[in-house]
Order: structure tokens, then sequence, then C-alpha cells
């Protein structure tokens, strides 16, 4: 492949130092693209090669001439969730096959575009749900489809995000729910994405519950804080916050953001106590399944630990698994967590049992660079990879809910789609 990759935060960097690093013998990294000049030209410094012109960079206005001067045949995208769509669909019109960082979008109106983008051009688009690549998880799937538990009839999904990593999404871009289409769009693209892919079926229906709670103005008051500043940096009552965030004692985020807000003024550690947020960090839903299952669902944004609980209920027996997570990508303390997986298989009429769990070394229980091998390098089961249409029902249920939360009414899915012009997935 020849990658033009868009958007040079964070989560860009995995996929950069993969094509530059293990994988740069099958494909070329020919050019970066970012809304932020020094960012961008952050990140070209950052694999330049002794004796060459480097990689070429681009801003987004200029998107089409880059795909054209740099013969790119493959886009991937990693910057914010809103503009995914807009350049999903300019890849597919310009011939390229696309690789998209979860969610694949965040709308009904951006999603019909791109099916129809799609269904116009057949070029091919992935979406990266690394969640599949665990072998944890690729465990959970194949005991559901041997049928160890009988038929599934139920699934209880439990989401924790700790107060260092759930309160960040408040301080960034994903704040305003019409940048990431909150975190039942955002981030449980991922969990919603298990759920279809363990179960083999898709939501039809959906309702839902939630609020901000615990990173509110009201909390800021309770918490004695009441005169707080837009941003952490330089803010009057950072040393009585429990949330506080030092840009420049991170070298990394400072060199990616602190020293980059000269050039659009976009700042990293914006409060998240601030009465603009639009963001719930408390959410549950309420799943049907085509297939007859049904599913609770719970994500909260300030649990004192990171991981997930899974329940799955059969008629022979229950799967439980546990996942403690141990995250060191943002900045914030918090407690030296030892990370453990757990898997128990509790048949009817027997005792439980401790399953063992396979393991992998590296970010996500393993799963990165098992996603990044089956991209870039030999490649792995087909089953683990994520198109279109998983993309597209991966963000329903959380679009549904969303939906469910302002009318306070279970959300078929159909409906929704038909509104919007959607005749299939």
């Amino acid at each position: 492949m020849k990658v033009a990759l868009v958007g040079c935060g964070s989560r860009h960097q995995m996929f950069r130092n993969a094509l530059t690093g293990p994988y740069a013998g099958r494909h070329d990294l020919v050019a970066l693209c970012d809304t932020n000049p020094y960012r961008l030209s952050l990140s070209a410094a950052a694999v330049a090669k002794p004796g060459t012109n480097g990689i070429a960079t681009y801003l987004p206005a200029d998107f089409d001439r880059m795909i054209a001067e740099q013969g790119a045949d493959t886009v991937l995208i990693a910057s914010p969730d809103h503009t995914h769509a807009g350049y999903i669909i300019r890849a597919m019109e310009a011939g390229c096959d696309v690789i998209c960082e979860k969610p694949m979008t965040i709308d009904l109106p951006s999603l019909r575009q791109i099916l129809a983008a799609q269904d116009r051009t057949g070029r091919k688009l992935r979406v990266t749900f690394n969640y599949r690549y665990a072998p944890a998880r690729q465990q959970i799937r194949a005991l559901l489809a041997a049928g160890t538990i009988g038929t599934v009839t139920g699934l209880d999904f439990r989401w924790h995000l700790d107060q260092v990593h759930g309160s960040d999404y408040f301080r960034r871009w994903h704040r305003d729910k019409a940048n990431s289409g909150g975190l039942f769009v955002h981030k449980a693209t991922h969990h919603f994405d298990l759920m279809n892919w363990w179960l083999g079926t898709n939501p039809v229906a959906v309702a839902a519950s939630g609020g901000r709670l615990a990173y509110s103005p009201a909390r800021a008051a309770d918490l004695g804080l009441s005169g707080h500043g837009p941003r952490c940096t330089g803010c009057p009552v950072r040393q009585r916050c429990p949330y506080p965030l030092d840009l420049d004692a991170d070298d990394r985020l400072a060199a990616l953001y602190r020293d980059a807000e000269g050039e659009d003024g976009y700042h990293r550690d914006q409060c998240i106590f601030s009465p603009e947020i639009t963001l719930e960090d408390t959410l549950q839903a309420q799943i049907r399944f085509a297939n007859g299952v049904t599913a609770n669902y719970s994500l909260t944004a300030y649990a004192p630990w990171e991981g997930l609980e899974v329940m799955v209920h059969g008629t022979g027996g229950q799967l439980s698994h546990r996942h403690v997570e141990v995250h060191g990508v943002f900045g914030g303390k918090r407690p030296k967590e030892k990370q453990s997986v757990t898997t128990t298989l509790h048949l009817a009429g027997q005792e439980p049992v401790a399953i063992a769990v396979p393991e992998a070394q590296g970010d996500h229980g393993g799963a990165d660079p098992l996603m990044l091998e089956d991209i870039f390098g030999a490649g792995g089961p087909e089953s683990l990879a994520s198109d279109h249409r998983a993309g597209a029902w991966s963000i329903l249920a959380g679009i549904a809910a969303n939906a469910a939360l302002e009318s306070g009414r279970v959300e078929e899915i159909g409906p929704l789609l038909a509104r919007a012009g959607i005749a299939r997935i």
C-alpha cells in the first residue's frame, strides 16, 4: 500500500510507527495530513530518513492534491470523529481504499453518505476495531460459537473508565457531542461491535438513560472549585482539584498539544467542569438484537478502576469475563494497578471453572500488535476484519441510544434508518 495518513494526534503514532518501522518493507507512508501545521511537522520530523526529503505534508484543504501528487492508494484516517465521513468519501471518490479509526462516523446523515459512496465506488473500507484482536475476546467468541453454554439468551456488559482516563474525554474535543457522538458512539462503538461479533447478529431496538453527574458544574461547587478557570493551565483552584492535568509535566502531551496551541488555539487541558460540555459520563442501554438476545450495557466514566466485566447467559450456563486494564497514555496520576484477565465457565449443575485465557504482548490485551499484523503484515483470520457494514452496525446501537436519551422511548433502528433514507446496510 501507498498510505496517506490523516490526523497527527496521539492515536496516529501507532499506525505511523508501524508503517515506518516493522512494515516499512511492505508499504510506503507517502504523506501526512493534519489541520495543525506544528503537529504535522512534528510527526514528519519523527520519521524523517537522513538523506531524503522526508514525508510530504498537507493541510486538509489540499487533501485531493495530496492523493494525486503522492499516488496514494490507501487513506488511513485517525482524525476527530466528526471529520471521518468527509475524508472517507473524498478518499473513495479519488479511487482509494480506506482504513478508519473507530467510530466510522457519528450520525445517520453521514452514515448514509458513506454507504452511498462505497456502493458507488466499490472501494474497501475497514474500521480498526482492535478489541476483536485481543486473544481473550477471540476466546469468548469461539466458546459461544461452539455452543459451550447452549443457546445464548442475554448479555450484561459493563465498561469502567477510571477517573484519569474517563475525565480526559471532558477536556478534549470529545466534550462536544457534535464532534464525537458522545461516549455512546465514540467509546461504546468498540463494545457494541464486540457484542455484534460475539453474537453474530445486529441490534434492532435500544432504550437508554444517562447524564452528566460526576464532571458537572454542580460537582465542581460541591468540591469547592467555584471560580475555576477555562483550562487547567493557569486555573486558580488547580491545587485543590482532584483531576488536574499539567501539560508541561508530560513531554509527549506538551509536544503534541501545548507547543501547538499557537497554530489553532486548541487547548488539550480544558476544564472538565465547564458548563458548555454536552458529553454524558453515566450511560446505560438496553438492547434487543435481531436473533432475540437482549443485553444490558453500562458505561461509567469515573470508576475507581479501568476495564470491563461481561456475563453471557445461555440455556446451559453462564460465561463471565473480567479484564482489569492498565493504560499509560494519558497525563495524570493513577494507582499502579496490576493488569489481569479472568474468564469463568459455570455450566448448569456444575461448579464454576476458571478457563485459562490466552495471552499476547502489547497494548489493549495484546490486541494492537495483532491488529497491525493483520492490516499491514501477512493478515489474520477473515472473521476479525471489520468492513463498512460492521462499522455501521457498531454505531447504530449508539446512535439509537442517543435518540432514546432525547425521546425517552425505545428506539427501533429500522425506522431510524428509514427516516434517514438508508435502505440497507
